[in-house]
């Protein structure tokens, strides 16, 4: 592979070492104490509990059993055994204290945004600019659910990789060789085993390859005058005829090499979203197009294109969902193309006088595309983590932007540092009381639910007897439906936090609020029936886990809980039927053997009672060890 000429070595402009460090350093510290509460926050049960807490793999941190599971599973979905590993390696050390884990997370967040200021100075060698971009890529508050939500190490593992293969590849080409392209190459490879987020890096390089690497200028001074010696002038053309220019000569010769040296890195982008696709399709993660047309995911992503430049300016109403609507009003959607439609415009039409705005722009487009619904996973319009990296291109933008809007004020100067302070003092503010909602469960839910109810009630979805047309009415439909399954969600985790802090009234409250939304809430059901169990109303509890039965025939875990009531009523025959059903779904449920153990014992069927507690015992259930460890089966 040819590699491309050669540039010229990168180094730190418009500053010294010194300097760099120093701000390096403000940069840390006003990142830490914004972000320290993290520290003292809970895990959520919104992913936390199924990636971690209930993670039988990752509860016993860094094993060989563990690293084997993480390079072969699609667990959740996803394959990123990066991510699980350094889940593992932080319970080996640190068990599940919840703050270890946010602490590993606010670090990495604060080396992501060192390493953006050092390498983006590097190679713009706009020191202020670059370490303006940092700024608002550490304090922004849409960056809070990157960083305070454990289950997003994915986001911020990968961005580290991400960050850092952009600092080599500079390096590579400055000096290119095949060492500093295997390490580019490493680091990519690295990522993507983080999160597949990075497929779309290699785009990103081909950016940088105009600016600011500039690789696509030519060195040659023979190809510079051959490529802008002008033609003869045709004897027919005009005295005010404009010169034909002949294209450069030597600009294949250096696009080619540029596009050869991506390829690797194409082929890795390939295989990975293949994985990622099937992985989240075998998890059932991935709504097909019966569910949501193609016509209304690209609809969503103009809105959410849009959103998400209205959220980096103004950041209010920030959720840990927004529930995808179903379909959006027609003019929503044109409004948002068009505004897309117009920038992109200006973008291409100032990028030879500022090269930035382009590179910027594109990179916010092409980012966003993994995660901008056209392949749409889950049940969310938009989310705040998937801005962590797309917000970069648009905060080159504004850095490299704004000052050149102001370089003819007489204070320019001034402005900008008075600018500068003020917005980053406010999205500080901003990103602390963010920060805050993400204390506990009760918070968290209390925030999405207020932000939600906001969102509806700026956007009502109108009477369905309004409508003129069946086609309108279905789409409504089909709009209120989307938003309601989306709702009783959070009001089902929600309740599932009242009830593990013992508020079994205020839970079943949210349940019922959940199962009025989504009455086909097997969950919900489910977690009602666990919730009347626990304040002794054991028929009611049976009621709920026949219906969770009935929406979802292979729940193991409405058959467990029915058992047990069965058992509280003293329906032993029922009970032990019930257990058998749950253990033929799940044979690892060792709590079902347990208590199908006893119940065989208190009908007199030793050897049956000795398989089942034996069993309890060998998939680690403590009641069972302990009871063959002390008194066998004499009961």
């Amino acid at each position: 592979m040819k590699a491309p000429s050669r540039l010229p070595n990168s180094r730190i402009g418009n500053g010294s070492t010194k300097k760099h460090l120093l701000v390096s350093l403000l940069l840390a510290v006003i990142t830490f104490i914004i972000f320290f509460q993290v520290t003292q926050s809970e895990f959520v049960n919104f992913d936390d509990d199924v990636n971690l807490t209930n993670n039988k793999i990752v509860r016993e941190g860094l094993t060989a059993k563990g690293m084997v599971w993480a390079f072969t599973t699609g667990y959740a979905g996803f394959w990123f055994p990066l991510t699980w590993l350094s889940h593992m390696v932080v319970v080996h050390f640190f068990g599940l204290a919840p703050g270890w884990h946010h602490l590993v997370n606010l670090l990495l967040h604060l080396v992501n945004t060192l390493l953006l200021f050092w390498f983006l100075s590097r190679m713009t060698k706009a020191f202020w600019p670059s370490a303006f971009v940092a700024a608002l890529f550490a304090l922004h508050p849409l960056h809070v659910e990157s960083v305070a939500w454990v289950t997003q190490r994915k986001d911020v593992l990968s961005t580290f990789f991400w960050i850092l293969t952009i600092g080599l590849y500079g390096s590579y080409a400055a000096r290119p060789g095949l060492k500093r392209y295997l390490a580019v190459l490493l680091s990519f490879t690295l990522g993507l085993m983080a999160k597949p987020m990075l497929v779309s890096l290699p785009f990103v390089l081909l950016l940088l390859d105009y600016w600011p690497l500039s690789r696509l200028e030519l060195k040659d001074p023979d190809l510079k005058l051959k490529a802008t010696a002008p033609k003869k002038k045709n004897k027919k053309a005009s005295a005010g005829s404009k010169i034909a220019v002949t294209p450069p000569a030597g600009r294949w010769s250096l696009i080619r090499p540029l596009l050869l040296e991506k390829i690797p890195f194409l082929i890795l982008t390939v295989l990975s979203s293949i994985v990622a696709y099937w992985m989240q399709k075998d998890w059932g993660a991935v709504n097909s197009l019966e569910s949501l047309t193609l016509s209304a995911r690209i609809a969503n992503a103009f809105i959410s294109y849009q959103a998400y430049i209205i959220k980096m300016v103004w950041p209010f109403d920030l959720a840990v969902l927004y529930p995808h609507p179903g379909a959006w009003p027609l003019w929503q959607v044109l409004t948002s193309g068009l505004l897309l439609i117009a920038l992109t415009f200006v973008a291409f039409r100032t990028a030879k006088t500022r090269p930035f705005g382009i590179v910027g722009w594109l990179w916010y487009l092409g980012t966003l595309v993994p995660v901008i619904g056209i392949v749409q996973v889950g049940g969310h319009s938009m989310a705040d983590r998937y801005t962590y990296v797309p917000l970069i291109g648009l905060f080159i933008i504004i850095a490299m932007g704004v000052p050149e809007i102001l370089k003819k004020w007489a204070f320019h100067k001034q402005a900008l540092v008075a600018l500068s302070i003020l917005s980053l003092f406010c999205l500080s503010v901003l990103t602390w009381r963010q920060t805050g909602y993400w204390k506990n469960n009760i918070t968290l839910y209390n925030h999405t639910l207020r932000v939600i109810d906001h969102s509806i009630s700026a956007n009502p979805t109108p009477p369905l007897s309004n409508q003129p047309s069946r086609a309108r009415t279905l789409t409504e439909v089909e709009r209120s439906i989307w938003t309601k399954v989306r709702i009783a969600l959070i009001y089902n985790n929600r309740g599932y936090s009242y009830s593990s802090l013992g508020n079994y009234r205020r839970a079943i409250q949210d349940y019922d609020k959940a199962i009025e939304l989504n009455p086909r809430y097997a969950e919900a059901y489910n977690n009602r029936g666990i919730a009347y169990g626990s304040l002794g109303n054991y028929r009611m509890a049976i009621q709920d886990y026949d219906k969770a039965i009935e929406l979802r025939p292979g729940y193991a875990e409405a058959y467990f809980n029915r058992g047990i009531e069965n058992d509280n009523l003293r329906n032993y025959q029922e009970a032990i039927r019930d257990y058998d059903k749950a253990i033929g779904l799940n044979p690892e449920h060792a709590a079902a053997y347990y208590n199908r153990g006893i119940n065989h014992a208190n009908f007199g069927n030793p050897r049956q009672a000795l398989r089942d507690m034996t069993e309890a015992a060998r998939l680690g259930q403590p009641s069972a060890q302990d009871l063959l460890k002390k008194q066998g089966l004499n009961w």
